[in-house]
């Protein structure tokens, strides 16, 4: 369990793929539950995914539309894990992806519901790095 007392803090660099669902709000609630469960499946049968998961170096969190994927195994995880979802998700075009990749300083947290969370620059930043549109891409922010 992550430590909230500020005396405690212990930064890491996390490398996090943000990915959510194109035009989500305008969905029916049948076709948002279908879609994100077909996302969740394209994810979980990632390489990527499954080796830091089993690594116990993979934080999943869900936004509602998607999910941050914070990796901390590998600076390369989120991205070859984008690629292959980018390979996956040809074969379901009713699903519209966008992506951010972003590495930067984060902290473990413990959330509301006493879930483990993270905190910082690397999380807010891939957020950023997606492209605003309505259509599918990804994207990859560099800053130093």
């Amino acid at each position: 369990m992550a430590s909230d007392s500020p005396s405690e803090l212990k930064f890491e660099i996390g490398h996090v793929l943000f990915i959510d669902i194109v035009c989500y709000s305008k969905l029916l609630i049948s076709e948002q539950s279908d879609q994100l469960q077909k996302l969740k499946e394209i994810v979980w049968a990632t390489e990527q995914f499954r080796q830091a998961q089993a690594e116990g170096k993979l934080l999943r969190l869900p936004t509602g539309d998607g999910g941050a994927l914070v990796f901390r195994n590998s600076l390369e995880a989120p991205v070859l894990c984008a690629l292959e979802m980018g390979k996956a998700l040809k074969s379901h075009p009713e699903l519209q992806v966008r992506m951010g990749i972003h590495s930067g300083p984060v902290n473990e947290i413990t959330d509301l519901n006493e879930q483990a969370n993270i905190a910082g620059a690397g999380t807010n930043c891939a957020k950023w790095a997606r492209p605003p549109s309505n259509s599918p891409r990804s994207s990859l922010r560099y800053r130093h």
